[in-house]
């Protein structure tokens, strides 16, 4: 059973890829958004926002890293609505393979999707002056982190991929975590903002993953941030698994 699952997942894997080889236009407008944040903070805003470090582009560039998933993950959504409408699903049933393997296809597909886009911002990063004395155990742990990160919003979408009543609907739940980033760390230091902002933004999800990968990037100690980093991206992961496994069932009973 174990095999037939992971045979069905990397068939059914491979079949969205493909659509995303013949439409690489998803990647560069996931990445297009988060290295126009990153172009207009850096030089229009960064003069005037004071971080405390030298490289702003190195300050901000863990909380765009964050963006770009969040707006990725938007297209899961849409490819698996787009799915359930035109009838793939139930052909899927009809046939002898994993049910399960259907949304792994989805959910592998957008982690790879957002894998490439993360490579392309942080290239973009470089040619704007990033730059990173981490070792590879350090990029290693930053590379975990966003895959957790990624898997955790991606079964987010899958919950509204298969919700959605619209094609619009599927797509526009990703608009508020898109800008949770920007009540966080990810721009300016928590210190300087108005109390109950503070507050919020200091005990959201997003400033301990932030924090943790910008420390991680810049060889400084985590301390407890990592440990709440991946509390709550293990947290989240478990919850939208088990939603989205709910309306699947729902959805093909």
């Amino acid at each position: 059973m174990t095999k037939h699952f992971f045979g069905d997942t990397a068939v059914l894997t491979g079949r969205s890829l493909s659509h995303i080889m013949r439409s690489p236009d998803t990647i560069i407008t996931t990445a297009l958004m988060p290295i126009a944040f990153m172009l207009m903070f850096v030089y229009v805003f960064g003069g005037a926002i004071d971080t405390g470090t030298d490289s702003y582009v190195s300050y901000l560039l863990p909380g765009i890293l964050l963006i770009t998933v969040a707006s990725g993950i938007a297209y899961t959504a849409y490819r698996l609505f787009l799915d359930l409408q035109g009838g793939i699903f139930e052909r899927f049933q009809s046939m002898p393979i994993a049910r399960s393997s259907v949304l792994w296809g989805h959910v592998l597909t957008s982690l790879v999707a957002n894998l490439i886009s993360i490579a392309v911002v942080v290239l973009v990063a470089l040619v704007m002056g990033f730059r990173s004395g981490a070792g590879v155990l350090a990029w290693l742990g930053v590379a975990g982190i966003l895959v957790l990160f990624t898997l955790a919003l991606t079964w987010l979408a899958v919950i509204a991929g298969l919700s959605a009543k619209t094609v619009d609907g599927a797509s526009a739940f990703s608009y508020p975590l898109i800008f949770l980033p920007f009540l966080s760390s990810a721009f300016v230091p928590t210190e300087t903002m108005p109390g109950p902002v503070r507050w919020f933004a200091e005990n959201q999800p997003v400033t301990s993953i932030i924090d943790t990968i910008r420390n991680l990037l810049a060889e400084q100690p985590v301390g407890t941030d990592i440990w709440v980093a991946l509390a709550w991206c293990v947290g989240i992961l478990a919850v939208a698994y088990f939603f989205a496994m709910s309306a699947y069932r729902r959805r093909i009973a």
